[in-house]
């Protein structure tokens, strides 16, 4: 029996959609009949943001593009007032806008961890408490957002990244605890995944090659995840086929994270 993922004519905002994981997850959800709006920091005339376009309008879909920094604090807000103006509504948000803010826990300073927990916690919570009056609406809402392994278990050097992701762990409880059941809210947490700045860096070492090869047997699979996955996953986490899910984060690391320690 084939089963397909049918988001007609839902509406959706993703974060980041520019490049990599955001970019896929805009794609799949158009293809699975989403209207899309994105966000991102860079202009509306930007490879990536018209990228994100012609990518969602090749699916006959409506796509929306807003410019901003959701690290700051008034902007989530005004990105999801935008995107609900343009597509009349909002069914499912994916908070999906990050970055690498990798220090060590006695080099790190005010402002690495006000950068990181801006954008890396406090923006997920602004986008959901901005995007929650039309999710109440829904049928129900859908919240998605994009933590990390790292939430779970990190190595040395990715302070504060790790705290950060380990309080979206938290922040997916109570969302779904506090708005259900009008709203369902999930964490999808990737481990790593094929993108543009994973192959950076890759080149950071003396044999890429080598390095990437010895990354990829750390994992069960034997390989890097792709942002297709990612993209499709949430596809799937915002269709009805997965309403008894809310509350919980997925870990989508290869089984990386089933290894007690390296080799």
């Amino acid at each position: 029996m084939s089963l397909q993922i049918d988001l007609t004519d839902k509406r959706a905002f993703v974060s980041g959609v520019t490049s990599g994981i955001g970019a896929a997850i805009a794609e799949v959800l158009a293809k699975a009949g989403c209207d899309v709006a994105g966000c991102g920091r860079s202009e509306s005339n930007s490879s990536g943001a018209k990228a994100f376009v012609k990518a969602v309008e090749a699916n006959d879909r409506k796509a929306v593009y807003c410019q901003g920094d959701v690290s700051k604090k008034l902007i989530p807000e005004t990105l999801v007032r935008s995107a609900v103006s343009e597509l009349g509504g909002l069914d499912i948000l994916v908070s999906n806008a990050g970055r690498n803010v990798f220090k060590g826990a006695a080099d790190c300073s005010e402002d690495d961890w006000d950068d990181c927990m801006n954008l890396d916690l406090a923006s997920h919570w602004r986008l959901a408490q901005a995007a929650k009056p039309e999710l109440d609406k829904a049928e129900p809402g859908v919240i998605i957002i994009i933590g990390s392994n790292h939430g779970w278990n990190t190595i040395p050097g990715c302070f504060p990244y790790n705290v950060a992701k380990a309080g979206l762990l938290g922040m997916v409880q109570s969302l779904a605890i506090e708005w259900g059941p009008k709203i369902r809210a999930i964490g999808v947490a990737p481990g790593f995944i094929d993108t543009a700045g994973n192959q950076t860096w890759f080149d950071s070492f003396d044999d890429p090659a080598a390095e990437r090869i010895r990354t990829e047997e750390l994992h069960p699979v034997g390989r890097l995840g792709s942002v297709e996955e990612i993209g499709g996953l949430c596809a799937f986490l915002a269709s009805p086929m997965a309403d008894f899910i809310s509350g919980t984060t997925l870990c989508v690391d290869g089984g990386r994270s089933a290894l007690m320690q390296d080799s």
